[in-house]
């Protein structure tokens, strides 16, 4: 984290489609994750890869059978509010939670409690801001992907060709200094965040048993 400012767009885009490739394995086979977060992302310094690890089919032995287990940031509000359970669909929410930390360079609501108020924040459509000189196109994949409405997310399948479609313009050197322009301006922004942040504690990358009750039906923020 601390060397993330040194990545390119090009290398934060290629990460973005080793988790997606990891996912659509997953979802191609009719499993659903259920506990995707950063902490559960491994690099291979022996291939440059990137994976995923630590399925989250069960979660602790004793969780209570009213409670939800996961990385509070990354779980979808529909399975907050415990109005559906865990889908591939939830899975694309904690994707779009996933692409934004790769472009911010931070965990997600690092300054807030991991509390029943950060869960009605999410349910009722606080999700993390999208800093400026982050690509048009993938901006919208993330919010395609963190929709409040599960059915208005895209599959694994439609999220990896689209960012497939957005590394080309990186590998084909299309609109070379607009390219430049985005890193350059989302350097200094993730620099000035690193600079003003504390450390980052193991609390941003646990998983934990949660246990939320009447809560309202998801929805999107209003702009």
């Amino acid at each position: 984290m601390a060397n993330h400012h040194l990545l390119t767009w090009k290398e934060r885009i290629m990460i973005t489609l080793d988790i997606l490739n990891a996912l659509h394995r997953i979802h191609k086979v009719d499993a659903i994750h259920r506990d995707l977060h950063s902490g559960n992302i491994l690099h291979s310094p022996r291939n440059y890869n990137w994976y995923i690890s630590d399925f989250g089919f069960c979660g602790p032995a004793d969780k209570p059978s009213d409670s939800i287990y996961g990385n509070l940031p990354y779980i979808a509000p529909e399975v907050i509010a415990r109005i559906k359970e865990y889908t591939k669909a939830s899975d694309i929410y904690s994707v779009a939670i996933l692409m934004w930390e790769i472009s911010a360079g931070k965990p997600p609501f690092k300054d807030h409690n991991y509390d029943k108020d950060l869960a009605m924040c999410i349910v009722n459509g606080m999700r993390p801001k999208i800093l400026p000189g982050t690509p048009l196109e993938y901006k919208k994949l993330i919010e395609q992907c963190w929709d409040a409405d599960p059915s208005k997310r895209p599959d694994i399948n439609t999220l990896y060709d689209e960012v497939k479609k957005i590394s080309k313009l990186y590998y084909q050197n299309k609109n070379e200094t607009q390219m430049n322009n985005y890193h350059n301006k989302i350097n200094l922004q993730i620099k000035i965040n690193n600079k003003t942040s504390k450390s980052i504690d193991f609390l941003f990358k646990s998983s934990k048993v949660y246990c939320f009750n009447n809560f309202p039906n998801p929805r999107n923020a209003t702009k």
